[in-house]
Protein backbone atom coordinates (compact mmCIF):
# COMPACT_ATOMS: atom_id res chain seq x y z
CA UNK A 1 0.00 0.00 0.00
CA UNK A 2 1.48 3.44 -1.11
CA UNK A 3 1.85 6.82 0.93
CA UNK A 4 -0.98 8.61 1.45
CA UNK A 5 -0.26 13.06 1.68
CA UNK A 6 -3.01 14.88 3.76
CA UNK A 7 -3.52 18.00 3.03
CA UNK A 8 -5.00 21.01 4.86
CA UNK A 9 -8.16 22.19 3.50
CA UNK A 10 -7.48 25.44 1.71
CA UNK A 11 -9.87 28.12 2.95
CA UNK A 12 -12.00 30.15 -0.34
CA UNK A 13 -11.84 33.56 -0.31
CA UNK A 14 -15.49 34.67 -0.21
CA UNK A 15 -16.15 37.06 -2.81
CA UNK A 16 -18.04 40.19 -0.76
CA UNK A 17 -20.24 42.74 -2.76
CA UNK A 18 -17.83 45.95 -2.62
CA UNK A 19 -14.86 43.82 -4.48
CA UNK A 20 -17.33 42.54 -6.88
CA UNK A 21 -18.34 46.28 -7.60
CA UNK A 22 -14.89 47.87 -7.42
CA UNK A 23 -13.37 44.96 -9.83
CA UNK A 24 -16.46 45.70 -12.52
CA UNK A 25 -15.60 49.60 -11.82
CA UNK A 26 -11.74 48.99 -12.53
CA UNK A 27 -12.77 46.92 -15.60
CA UNK A 28 -15.29 49.63 -16.84
CA UNK A 29 -12.50 52.53 -16.32
CA UNK A 30 -9.84 50.73 -18.39
CA UNK A 31 -12.60 49.85 -21.01
CA UNK A 32 -13.39 53.46 -21.41
CA UNK A 33 -9.56 54.43 -21.61
CA UNK A 34 -9.10 51.74 -24.23
CA UNK A 35 -12.41 53.29 -26.59
CA UNK A 36 -11.37 56.90 -25.66
CA UNK A 37 -7.49 55.73 -26.90
CA UNK A 38 -8.93 53.89 -30.02
CA UNK A 39 -10.06 57.32 -31.58
CA UNK A 40 -6.84 58.42 -31.48
CA UNK A 41 -5.40 58.84 -35.12
CA UNK A 42 -1.65 57.26 -33.91
CA UNK A 43 -3.46 54.66 -32.14
CA UNK A 44 -5.39 53.54 -34.71
CA UNK A 45 -1.94 53.66 -36.74
CA UNK A 46 -0.27 51.58 -34.26
CA UNK A 47 -2.88 49.21 -34.12
CA UNK A 48 -3.74 48.88 -37.98
CA UNK A 49 0.49 47.84 -38.12
CA UNK A 50 -0.02 45.07 -35.27
CA UNK A 51 -2.61 43.48 -37.50
CA UNK A 52 -0.67 43.56 -40.25
CA UNK A 53 2.36 42.10 -37.99
CA UNK A 54 -0.10 39.29 -36.83
CA UNK A 55 -1.40 38.33 -40.04
CA UNK A 56 2.07 38.30 -41.55
CA UNK A 57 3.66 36.25 -38.72
CA UNK A 58 0.86 33.87 -39.22
CA UNK A 59 1.87 33.75 -43.07
CA UNK A 60 5.08 33.13 -42.54
CA UNK A 61 3.97 29.98 -39.97
CA UNK A 62 1.67 28.68 -43.02
CA UNK A 63 4.42 28.67 -45.10
CA UNK A 64 7.02 27.11 -42.93
CA UNK A 65 4.28 24.73 -42.70
CA UNK A 66 4.09 23.84 -45.97
CA UNK A 67 7.72 24.08 -46.30
CA UNK A 68 7.86 21.58 -44.29
CA UNK A 69 5.36 19.21 -45.81
CA UNK A 70 6.91 19.87 -49.21
CA UNK A 71 10.10 18.83 -47.87
CA UNK A 72 8.55 15.71 -46.40
CA UNK A 73 7.05 14.71 -50.19
CA UNK A 74 10.29 15.29 -51.88
CA UNK A 75 12.19 13.22 -49.51
CA UNK A 76 9.91 10.85 -49.97
CA UNK A 77 9.84 10.79 -54.24
CA UNK A 78 13.54 11.00 -54.02
CA UNK A 79 13.66 7.50 -51.80
CA UNK A 80 11.14 5.42 -54.28
CA UNK A 81 13.08 7.20 -57.01
CA UNK A 82 16.24 5.35 -55.34
CA UNK A 83 14.58 2.53 -54.89
CA UNK A 84 13.33 2.11 -59.01
CA UNK A 85 17.37 2.64 -59.65
CA UNK A 86 18.11 0.03 -57.76
CA UNK A 87 15.78 -1.91 -59.18
CA UNK A 88 16.15 -0.82 -62.92
CA UNK A 89 19.62 -2.18 -62.33
CA UNK A 90 19.20 -5.35 -60.86
CA UNK A 91 16.72 -5.47 -63.90
CA UNK A 92 19.73 -4.58 -65.97
CA UNK A 93 22.26 -7.16 -64.47
CA UNK A 94 19.80 -9.89 -64.71
CA UNK A 95 19.03 -9.39 -68.60
CA UNK A 96 22.56 -9.51 -68.63
CA UNK A 97 23.39 -12.53 -67.48
CA UNK A 98 20.55 -14.62 -69.20
CA UNK A 99 21.06 -12.84 -72.48
CA UNK A 100 24.73 -14.33 -72.46
CA UNK A 101 26.41 -16.32 -75.60
CA UNK A 102 27.70 -18.73 -73.27
CA UNK A 103 23.91 -19.03 -71.64
CA UNK A 104 21.86 -18.82 -74.84
CA UNK A 105 24.46 -21.36 -76.83
CA UNK A 106 23.93 -24.24 -73.66
CA UNK A 107 20.26 -24.05 -73.28
CA UNK A 108 20.00 -23.96 -77.80
CA UNK A 109 22.21 -27.15 -77.30
CA UNK A 110 20.02 -28.42 -74.41
CA UNK A 111 16.72 -27.65 -75.71
CA UNK A 112 16.41 -27.90 -78.92
CA UNK A 113 19.41 -30.19 -79.57
CA UNK A 114 21.15 -28.03 -81.60
CA UNK A 115 25.09 -27.63 -82.30
CA UNK A 116 27.79 -25.30 -83.63
CA UNK A 117 28.06 -26.61 -86.85
CA UNK A 118 31.53 -27.56 -88.01
CA UNK A 119 34.27 -26.09 -90.98
CA UNK A 120 32.73 -28.36 -93.55
CA UNK A 121 29.45 -27.21 -92.90
CA UNK A 122 29.58 -23.66 -93.36
CA UNK A 123 29.03 -21.80 -96.93
CA UNK A 124 29.54 -18.62 -97.57
CA UNK A 125 27.45 -16.93 -99.95
CA UNK A 126 28.39 -13.87 -101.69
CA UNK A 127 26.34 -10.37 -101.29
CA UNK A 128 25.59 -9.34 -104.54
CA UNK A 129 25.26 -11.88 -107.13
CA UNK A 130 26.24 -11.84 -110.62
CA UNK A 131 23.62 -11.80 -113.30
CA UNK A 132 23.56 -14.02 -115.92
CA UNK A 133 23.43 -12.71 -119.16
CA UNK A 134 24.46 -9.62 -118.35
CA UNK A 135 27.49 -7.90 -119.66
Amino acid sequence: MGAVAIERPTRTARLNKQRVRDGVATAVRLSQQVFSALQQRRVLISMGLVMLLVISSLGVVVSAHENRELFNTLSQLQEQRDNYQREWSQLLLEQSALSAHGRVEQLASERFGMVVPGKQDIVLVPLIAPLVGAR
